[in-house]
């Protein structure tokens, strides 16, 4: 088993239909620049208010990468 180094990167998703639409949000975005991402960590979850109602969520998310050899 080789051995890896790590990097981590800090994303705020959001989404009107639900938390885990807006961690796919933030990582489908972050895969279109950034390779070999390996895992991620919910650091934060909050809502944002429209006219007394839930507008969207916003998930803030660390993602691991593997950095190149």
């Amino acid at each position: 088993m080789s051995e890896h180094v790590y990097k981590k990167i800090e994303l705020v998703g959001s989404s009107s239909q639900s938390i885990e639409k807006a961690v796919e949000n933030a990582l489908a975005r972050a895969a279109k620049t950034v390779r070999n991402m390996r895992w991620f960590e919910v650091v934060e979850t909050r809502g944002h208010i429209e006219e007394g109602k839930l507008g969207h969520w916003q998930v803030t998310i660390r993602v691991g990468f593997t950095l190149d050899d």
